[in-house]
């Protein structure tokens, strides 16, 4: 499934499609763009978006996307935040999935320290970044989605 992939910045019509269309099922639901204003409008809007958007496409489907934000000073080392297709997602292609982006980002992006934050209750994402080999570095809140939740920062790198 995830195979002759190309990474490109994401282009509106993407953007539109994972915004409005992506619905992940409970209690992934935390994910859906329209959760979350803020979120939803930084991806829906192009000049929000900029240069930090990417698409994952494999065969002209598109499987994913990841969003990159680097310290300007500091462009090595970066936050990344990562989502699969809602209907991809359960199904083993996790691993496979993050290990692409993780090759364009040291290959493409010069970036060697990756960071993720994810919310504390998706055991399935933290597990995948562990065989990966991220690893908590700590726990912190963050306010997304109406309130705030209890989310786990993993560096590799």
């Amino acid at each position: 499934m995830i195979e002759n992939v190309q990474i490109r910045k994401m282009t509106q019509e993407e953007a539109v499609e994972i915004a409005d269309n992506w619905k992940y099922p409970e209690p992934y639901s935390f994910y859906n763009m329209t959760a979350d204003k803020e979120d939803y409008d930084e991806i829906i809007d192009s000049g929000t978006r900029g240069e930090n958007f990417f698409s994952v496409i494999s065969n002209s489907t598109l499987l994913g996307f990841f969003c990159v934000f680097s310290d300007k000073d500091n462009t090595e080392e970066a936050e990344v935040d990562i989502g699969m297709r809602p209907d991809l997602t359960g199904k083993g292609l996790g691993l496979r999935f993050t290990n692409v982006i993780i090759e364009y980002l040291e290959k493409n992006l010069k970036i060697s320290v990756i960071w993720f934050s994810v919310a504390k209750f998706n055991k399935r994402a933290i597990k995948v970044y562990e065989r990966a080999g991220f690893h908590c570095i700590k726990e912190k809140l963050q306010k997304t989605n109406g309130s705030e939740y209890a989310f786990i920062v993993m560096k590799r790198g």
